[in-house]
């Protein structure tokens, strides 16, 4: 008779729905202990767009475009330039990330602590979560990325510090990871994506489910004044007018770090407020 596995060493009954609890606290326990051994405090966490390139990227995409232009030349190719063209001005927002984090991390080398405190964090893929990333590694710091596994979707960002790449299968178990660490958030132009994490992160903020005060920066206000006009929600009694304070907008890489630094400074520096760690590096939330 063959040997009956341990139930922990088991495979099928892991990946069985009986197992689910144990798959999702899985989830939580392993990010834990990595975040416990490489002394992980708190984060700063960058949300936008998976779509934005790099300036040398895009440019190049443009370059390459133009030279089979007279061959090419047609009404599906003058689609394409002109999205090639808005790809190049839409590179501003990975450059400006790029840079926002290099600025964030550099700071917060200089702060004097046992932990790593304001830890520039990621959705751990392309687009803006690159440009953070690599920001912050090009500055010298660590850096965070929390990815999700999807089917057809492109693989982590090269620019995550070793052991700091996390994979996850449930989305709510990511969503709680950037939550749970953020001091503050910093919203670059994006689609749905974007959006649900921005109003999920304001609606634990307005409704004091974190034990901490986040910091919201809304960086490009050309793009984000188009997408949102908030005004109806107040008018309506959907949201009371001091609820337009828990978001800041920026539209400079300076004038979002002065944010950032003033808000990290006054609320999880100085103030006094910083709650007993759950465990070595990890800072407790509500609930």
């Amino acid at each position: 008779m063959p040997q009956q596995p341990l139930a922990y060493q088991f495979g099928e009954f892991l990946e069985s729905a009986e197992a689910r609890p144990i798959r999702i606290l899985s989830e939580y326990l392993e990010p834990l202990r990595r975040f416990q051994e490489q002394k992980i405090q708190d984060t700063v966490v960058f949300f936008g767009s998976a779509r934005v390139d790099s300036r040398e990227r895009a440019e190049r995409a443009l370059a390459t475009l133009r030279a089979r232009g007279v061959r090419d030349a047609n009404q599906k190719y003058e689609a394409e330039l002109t999205k090639s063209r808005k790809a190049v001005e839409w590179a501003r927002y990975y450059e400006e990330a790029r840079e926002l984090a290099k600025l964030l991390t550099r700071w917060s080398l200089t702060l004097q602590s046992d932990n790593h405190r304001f830890v520039v964090t990621s959705g751990g893929g392309p687009g803006i979560m690159e440009a953070a990333n690599r920001g912050a590694s090009e500055a010298g710091g660590k850096t965070i990325g929390l990815n999700i596994r999807l089917p057809f979707e492109q693989g982590a960002n090269p620019y995550i510090t070793q052991g700091l790449h996390f994979e996850f299968h449930y989305f709510f178990m990511r969503k709680f990871w950037f939550a749970y660490l953020a001091k503050s958030l910093v919203i670059f132009p994006g689609g749905f994506g974007t959006c649900d994490e921005l109003f999920e992160l304001l609606t634990l903020a307005q409704t004091d489910k974190l034990s901490k005060k986040i910091g919201v920066v809304l960086y490009g206000r050309e793009y984000w004044d188009k997408v949102f006009d908030f005004g109806p929600m107040v008018e309506w009694g959907a949201i009371a007018e001091e609820d337009l304070s828990l978001m800041h907008h920026a539209d400079t890489p300076a004038e979002a770090f002065e944010f950032l630094r003033r808000h990290l400074i006054e609320h999880h520096l100085e103030s006094g407020i910083e709650q007993e760690a759950a465990a070595p590096g990890i800072a407790k939330t509500r609930g």
